[in-house]
């Protein structure tokens, strides 16, 4: 039996039981034809059944699926970690894979705690913004602050957390500043936490003043990546010292996700003395078919002009739901390719789910969040067709 996600499994409704997906629908069992507008956890940013992917994922099967990088290498990770290399910004260069986004987050905060080991360091502290979601890995929900997630989380050990406003982290650095360790944020867009939108401005003085305190500045883009946000990677505008990509890596065919270092973080284990090696490695690192599923979604979203798609999802986003509003909604929030509908009561979604799928759309809101993060190659029609879907619950509801 399947023990689901997020769910309460003596009370959950049943799932839909998907049949066949291509392009941006699912197609279930009975026969419904659903748009999937949050792109699977915000993974399938080329749709499904995308021939170029399945074609790469193929051909090296026929090679082979999987060797370890434990004393082993192999064509499709070292080609991956040399694009990634040349592709990311700044001297990101260095590469360490793993299977799922919450791991390689577990990797970058390993990384910056034994870096500041490896040079003599007692700084332990981590600082994190307020809603943080990082995963559900043990590391990744210290870090976090999602009650709703991580109720678990009783007792968290050197971590603060700060909201999304410059007084608090000039605040955050003057008090904690010579403890910290890190600095992990999501940046522009905090997801699982409810879809908050912040300003670049924040993490620019964040990056100011890692380089004051000597403190490691980590971009958890393992949602924002590939252009959630509007930008290729927050990283471009902002450089951090290690950077966390998942998710859409692959296009959302094969779990994988990097951590990628600057040098300066590499060179912190770069030595003579075997203490200082980073000793982590997931059996699944650098697994053959997702680089080369990898290296052809990265393939895609060059050559496809994905970056003109997602402005022009915006803008028709923007367009939609201008001067949409309900008694019953808080805010509605847009970037790139992420919109949501935040309520003042969760209850107000109840149904919603249903509601959608009748209309041709498969939605999964949480808490107070009603939200789409589409594919990329969604058409025009399509994406109306989801904002549409939207709009009408809140009439039909009154």
């Amino acid at each position: 039996m399947i023990w689901f996600p997020y769910e309460q499994m003596k009370t959950m409704k049943q799932p839909y039981r998907i049949a066949d997906a291509e392009g941006v629908y699912l197609y279930t069992e009975n026969g419904e034809k659903m748009i999937d507008s949050v792109s699977s956890w915000w993974s399938v940013i080329h749709g499904y059944k995308n021939p170029v992917l399945t074609e790469a994922i193929k051909a090296q099967a026929d090679r082979f699926s999987h060797v370890m990088l434990g004393g082993l290498s192999h064509e499709p990770a070292e080609k991956l970690s040399c694009k990634l290399e040349k592709w990311l910004p700044g001297d990101l260069d260095y590469c360490f894979f793993s299977d799922s986004g919450s791991v390689a987050v577990e990797v970058a905060l390993k990384m910056a705690l034994q870096f500041n080991i490896n040079r003599g360091s007692k700084r332990r502290t981590v600082l994190s913004l307020k809603h943080a979601y990082h995963g559900d890995t043990f590391k990744t929900m210290e870090v976090g602050d999602d009650e709703d997630y991580h109720a678990i989380m009783t007792e968290k050990k050197n971590v603060v957390h700060i909201p999304t406003e410059l007084p608090a982290l000039e605040e955050a650095f003057r008090k904690y500043g010579e403890e910290l360790c890190c600095f992990i944020v999501e940046p522009l867009l905090q997801g699982a936490g409810g879809m908050r939108m912040y300003d670049i401005s924040f993490l620019r003085r964040a990056r100011e003043l890692c380089d004051q305190y000597d403190v490691l500045l980590i971009f958890d883009e393992v949602a924002t990546g590939f252009g959630r946000t509007g930008n290729r990677f927050v990283a471009d505008l902002v450089l951090p010292d290690i950077l966390v990509l998942g998710k859409a890596l692959t296009g959302g065919y094969i779990g994988h996700a990097v951590t990628v270092a600057n040098h300066r973080v590499f060179n912190g284990f770069y030595s003579d003395n075997p203490e200082h090696a980073l000793m982590h490695g997931p059996t699944f690192m650098g697994n053959a078919l997702a680089c080369a599923a990898a290296l052809k979604s990265i393939e895609l979203f060059e050559n496809g002009n994905y970056m003109d798609r997602i402005r022009s999802i915006e803008e028709i986003t923007r367009r939609e739901m201008a001067g949409f509003t309900d008694p019953r909604i808080e805010e509605v929030r847009i970037m790139g390719g992420c919109v949501c509908v935040e309520v003042k009561e969760s209850s107000v979604l109840k149904g919603y789910q249903d509601f959608a799928c009748k209309r041709g759309v498969f939605s999964r809101p949480f808490l107070k969040y009603l939200y789409a993060m589409v594919p990329y190659v969604i058409g025009e029609e399509q994406l109306v067709q989801v904002l549409d879907v939207m709009k009408e619950w809140f009439r039909d509801q009154r």
